[in-house]
């Protein structure tokens, strides 16, 4: 186990203090909850099973890990990255290997919710978020082709209507990944980690192509999450970078290994899950995750 390092960071003009003590409990370590895995990636909780969903890419496999029996295996897929609960705890997943998106049911039934746009397979659907109105929004970056000839003429960002229609809604990335709304779903947050290197926060658009950001972290970012109060956990170099709102730096949990993705979970939806490299870590923090609710 690792003894976090706590920054603080004060940031003057506005006398804005951002302070990562609050969100950290002292004196708290970070836990190696599972090892062995090639690249780790896309966990989410399972709040009825009280367990934890990721994924290994290179092994085409889906893990699990819970309390009493530590990590697993749970199912072969089709290379998934990105995993996320739709509105009725379904499971949806973003496949490399499939160019899709899917539904598992809880009888485990697979249903493929897109792998097109325009009759054109997609790259290599890595990760998404949900709105409360049933939209899903997805990232296509070409990292998954592995040699496959792309046949979409771009690397974008999509939204899958809840009448199951498919629209671009960014075309200016050059490596879209890690995706997530504010908890009003005002703005959506796109991480790009090829040669852009930024997270780019969005007004939200209800139809057409998103529009100039409101602002950007600099940061390459893989997958991230938010909590109820809006603030921003994000992987990067070093560990979980932490920002509030409106980007400005808050802190770093730093983690042992390089980390890919992250989510809150666990009985109180107030630990952070982290997939990093080739293992699982996770940490109880003093913040709770956001989560989306039907608004219907």
């Amino acid at each position: 186990m690792k003894r976090i390092t706590i920054l603080i960071l004060i940031f003057l003009g506005n006398a804005v203090f951002a302070d990562i003590t609050s969100i950290l409990f002292k004196d708290q370590e970070i836990k190696k909850l599972g090892t062995g895995m090639k690249f780790t990636e896309g966990p989410v909780w399972i709040k009825n099973d009280k367990k934890l969903i990721f994924s290994d890419i290179p092994k085409s496999l889906q893990m699990e890990w819970t309390e009493a029996k530590g990590v697993k295996k749970w199912r072969e897929v089709k290379q998934s990255n990105g995993n996320l609960l739709d509105l009725n705890g379904n499971l949806l997943s973003c496949q490399h290997a499939g160019r899709n998106l899917i539904r598992t049911t809880a009888n485990g039934e697979i249903e493929i919710l897109a792998d097109n746009f325009g009759g054109k397979k997609f790259n290599s659907p890595n990760d998404l978020a949900i709105r409360s109105d049933g939209e899903i929004w997805f990232t296509d970056p070409s990292y998954g082709l592995r040699g496959r000839e792309a046949e979409i003429e771009g690397k974008w960002v999509y939204r899958r209507k809840t009448d199951g229609s498919i629209q671009v809604i960014c075309k200016t990335y050059d490596m879209p990944n890690g995706i997530a709304f504010s908890p009003d779903e005002k703005r959506v947050y796109i991480a790009d980690s090829g040669n852009i290197g930024k997270i780019r926060a969005y007004d939200v658009v209800k139809e057409g192509l998103l529009g100039n950001p409101l602002f950007e972290i600099d940061i390459r970012c893989d997958g991230m999450c938010v909590d109820t109060e809006g603030r921003i956990y994000t992987t990067s170099r070093g560990g979980i970078h932490v920002y509030d709102s409106n980007g400005n730096k808050i802190g770093l949990i730093e983690v042992p290994e390089h980390p890919a993705n992250v989510c809150f979970g666990g009985e109180n939806f107030d630990t952070l899950f982290i997939t990093a490299r080739t293992s699982l870590y996770s940490i109880k923090i003093n913040a709770k995750g956001h989560e989306v609710r039907s608004k219907n």
